[in-house]
């Protein structure tokens, strides 16, 4: 075998298995480059600025290994800091697409949200379930696509919501159980109360003591699973302010954020309508 004949085989393979390795960074930078183009594009059309907390699950790595994405410290964390960044006379567009987190950091976000001195908006295109709820609770506006939902913000208590927690206790009666669930029981009643507490503290001041009581307390209870969607129709019916004139930019920003590649996609659809044959 020719000497420079391997050489150059074994330079190409090598360059080869460069490639698989650097391809998924290359595209997950051009797929960061065009988020940003897209959310400048929006910020500048509503003199806004434009943070996204989309959780997907993505695929990561040459293998696309699946990750599952919450609200985390490490998201309160960033989007602190844009808010504290954040020109203090400018409105503030928050993006969410997320099934919930931690309650302490969708507070923190919430928070800070609500202290901002100008307007601010939390747009949600498909669902900001728990967490994602306390945290549009805090914006000015909210504006959601007309079949997007929200959740309620019953705490839970690892697999277990609060609620249920307290009425299994209430139903069996406290002489029946054991301290360990007596013990949960009792934690369950605080995080309840603390929830409850700052949704009120969210509402008082658009809704009215009253009113910002009545939300916190149907938010809270239990009345519904804690994966229950809660419409536009429905939030409107409770008395939240919804709005649902969502910008398409969101609606293509969303695209730049594809679940992981499968063998066969599980929807597929015309998106224009198909000329008929015989017909002009």
């Amino acid at each position: 075998m020719d000497p420079l004949s391997g050489f150059f085989g074994s330079l190409l393979w090598w360059l080869f298995f460069l490639y698989l390795l650097m391809w998924p960074q290359l595209q997950f930078r051009a797929l960061q480059a065009a988020r940003v183009r897209l959310m400048a594009q929006l910020a500048k059309k509503r003199n806004s600025t434009v943070i996204a907390m989309i959780h997907r699950q993505e695929s990561v790595g040459l293998f696309g290994i699946p990750v599952y994405k919450f609200i985390s410290i490490e998201d309160s964390e960033e989007i602190l800091r844009a808010i504290r960044m954040a020109p203090k006379d400018r409105p503030i567009d928050l993006i969410i697409h997320t099934p919930g987190g931690l309650v302490l950091a969708a507070t923190q976000i919430a928070k800070a949200l609500k202290e901002h001195p100008a307007e601010t908006r939390v747009i949600v295109p498909h669902y900001a379930m728990s967490g994602g709820t306390l945290i549009a609770l805090a914006a000015d506006r909210i504006i959601m696509d007309p079949h997007a939902v929200l959740g309620p913000v019953d705490p839970q208590l690892g697999q277990y919501p609060a609620p249920s927690i307290l009425r299994a206790v209430e139903r069996k009666g406290p002489e029946k159980v054991d301290d360990q669930t007596l013990i949960l029981a009792d934690v369950a009643e605080k995080a309840i109360k603390q929830v409850r507490d700052f949704v009120y503290d969210l509402l008082k001041d658009k809704y009215g003591e009253e009113k910002a009581r009545e939300l916190a307390q149907t938010l809270t209870e239990g009345r519904w699973t804690h994966d229950y969607p809660i419409t536009v129709d429905h939030a409107r019916e409770l008395g939240l302010h919804v709005e649902t004139d969502v910008p398409e930019e969101v609606y293509a920003l969303m695209e730049l954020y594809k679940q992981p590649i499968k063998q066969r996609g599980t929807v597929e659809f015309m998106p224009y309508p198909v000329r008929q044959e015989g017909k002009k």
